[in-house]
């Protein structure tokens, strides 16, 4: 599917209630996953120790930290919709997010949008998102939930 481009208020509001589209698939990599644990100091072994992790768990593997994979929404969002004509953009709140599998390493992902709403606060878009990470080759997604974002548009 193809990157969407919208430029206003009235452009976003058109999607209301419609599927956006759906991103590439991201591999998540045990580089990935160890930068990560750097960067948060979430060092957990079912992240790191790729010996004991496919001994000791049912997964096989390392898997991902759950909050990585939410850290991809922007990345993920951007493959998705591209915002034009906007002074700011503002991550304003994640609701209902709910982990349903862990994310193996090697792992292919990739995120699922859907317009829920959008509404104008004095000239700022408020838009909540229904995003779901589907995991390549599996039935159960790694997450769904709502995530809102605020566009301060250009006029």
């Amino acid at each position: 599917m193809s990157q969407i481009t919208i430029n206003s208020l009235e452009e976003l509001e058109s999607y209301q209630g419609k599927e956006l589209g759906v991103s590439e698939y991201h591999t998540i990599t045990q580089e990935q996953i160890k930068n990560f644990a750097d960067a948060t100091l979430d060092h957990q072994w079912i992240h790191l120790d790729e010996n004991r992790a496919t001994i000791e768990t049912p997964f096989r593997s390392t898997i991902a930290h759950g909050y990585l994979t939410v850290s991809l929404l922007p990345y993920l969002w951007g493959q998705i919709v591209k915002i034009g004509n906007v002074k700011m953009q503002v991550n304003y709140e994640i609701e209902s997010l709910r982990f349903n599998q862990a994310v193996a390493v090697n792992s292919r992902v990739r995120l699922r949008a859907k317009m829920l709403s959008v509404k104008n606060l004095r000239g700022i878009a408020k838009t909540q998102i229904e995003v779901t990470l589907e995991i390549e080759n599996s039935r159960k997604p790694a997450y769904n939930g709502i995530v809102t974002f605020l566009y301060h548009f250009n006029d």
